[in-house]
């Protein structure tokens, strides 16, 4: 038997059950969390395929990349809702879980969504039956003790959510944000010259034009994807030396400084580069790589996941250069009809070139009626997300102080 003990909330997982857990009803797959580990493949990637709302981060390859070496991300479980059919359809809900004790030190009996790595936690739900998807996913929460379900860094306005609202709904509930951003995306569909002229003034685009020219230079400026594992594999080698060269490496927090940071994202890209679900964009200016950035691909979005530039460069902006070759890939792709930025709120590099936004938010489920404890849990999540905003503002006012 394999044990799921997480801060309160115990089940156990037979070797059995868990090869079997597809081929069960709805309401026998919601009596336990299921670990990541033991999940099926084959139905987690045909739910991939078949989802409602694209999320990159919630790919097998990626989470389980995640899962099993990403400091402070391991050990996750998944709520399951199951449509009895005997094979990888029957998985039509999906969606990581850590509890609320390890998500925020908060030892109240809630579920969180857990983080990917990038900021995206939206679940997936079969796009025939969302609305089974949504209730057999709550119906799960409930079933394991929990008074509430706690969904990080969801899309607010997609089909997910509504889905999510319309049972609540018809439970007598209704979900809570807790907190909401506007974050920049990519109308790929458009022509990319016109979508930049639309975007950034005269001024704006012939400075870029100057600064590239500049860049040549040092060599004739050429922009590379690579897709396929090889090429991928080492092209992460290229980003990250580019990133620990940069800021992040002076504070010690990129990837390849840490080793589970390094065989995570290593793994991930690749497993996605299998199933042709991740780009590596490079920027070179001769044989010398300027800048580089990670893009994961499902259905037909784009995730900008991270980016990495060489500063001696900077003077020739070389991580917008990457980013207006970027666009231009993408909006030439004709599978690809929007991307998500994943930044921050406010972001200055990427908010004035993808000026595309959509709500992004924290949203509390409560699971039952007049449960006393839920207006608890609001409280608390409440409080200390104010905190958090609080202390990122200051150090962002201290950051641009010290630019000044």
């Amino acid at each position: 038997m394999a044990e799921i003990a997480d801060r309160g909330l115990v089940t156990s997982v037979s070797p059995n059950d868990a090869r079997a857990r597809v081929a069960t009803t709805g309401r026998e797959s919601a009596t336990r969390l299921v670990p990541l580990t033991e999940l099926s493949i084959d139905a987690w990637r045909a739910l991939g395929e078949r989802a409602i709302e694209p999320n990159g981060y919630y790919l097998t390859g990626w989470e389980l990349a995640v899962n099993a070496s990403a400091p402070g991300r391991t050990g996750a479980s998944a709520l399951c809702a199951c449509s009895g059919a005997p094979d990888a359809s029957g998985l039509i809900g999906f969606l990581p879980v850590i509890s609320l004790r390890r998500a925020y030190k908060i030892p109240l009996p809630a579920l969180v969504s857990a983080h990917p790595y990038g900021t995206l936690c939206t679940p997936l739900l079969d796009r025939d039956r969302p609305a089974d998807a949504a209730a057999g996913l709550i119906e799960s929460a409930r079933r394991t003790g929990s008074h509430a379900l706690v969904l990080r860094e969801v899309a607010l306005d997609g089909p997910v959510m509504k889905a999510v609202a319309g049972v609540l709904r018809r439970d007598g509930l209704r979900p809570h944000v807790l907190q909401s951003h506007q974050r920049a995306g990519l109308d790929a569909t458009r022509d990319a010259d016109t979508l930049l002229r639309d975007a950034m003034s005269a001024k704006k685009l012939k400075e870029l034009r100057r600064q590239r020219h500049r860049l040549a230079d040092h060599g004739a400026v050429a922009f590379e994807v690579a897709r396929s594992p090889d090429e991928v594999a080492a092209a992460m080698e290229v980003f990250l030396a580019l990133e620990a060269s940069g800021w992040k490496g002076q504070r010690g927090t990129a990837l390849l400084q840490d080793t589970g940071d390094a065989a995570f994202i290593r793994r991930a890209t690749v497993a996605l580069a299998e199933t042709g679900q991740c780009e590596v964009i490079i920027l070179r200016a001769g044989k010398a790589p300027v800048a580089a950035g990670i893009v994961l691909r499902h259905q037909d979005r784009a995730f900008f996941f991270k980016i990495g530039v060489d500063e001696r460069f900077a003077k020739f902006s070389p991580g917008v250069q990457l980013t207006l070759e970027l666009t231009r890939h993408l909006c030439d792709d004709p599978a690809i009809a929007s991307a998500d930025s994943t930044a921050s709120p406010d972001h200055p590099m990427i908010d004035p070139i993808w000026r595309g936004r959509f709500a992004i938010g924290d949203v509390l489920i409560p699971l039952q009626r007049r449960d006393p404890l839920v207006p608890l849990i609001h409280a608390v999540l409440a409080g200390r997300l104010a905190a958090l905003g609080l202390a990122r503002r200051s150090v962002h006012a201290i950051r641009a102080s010290r630019g000044r």
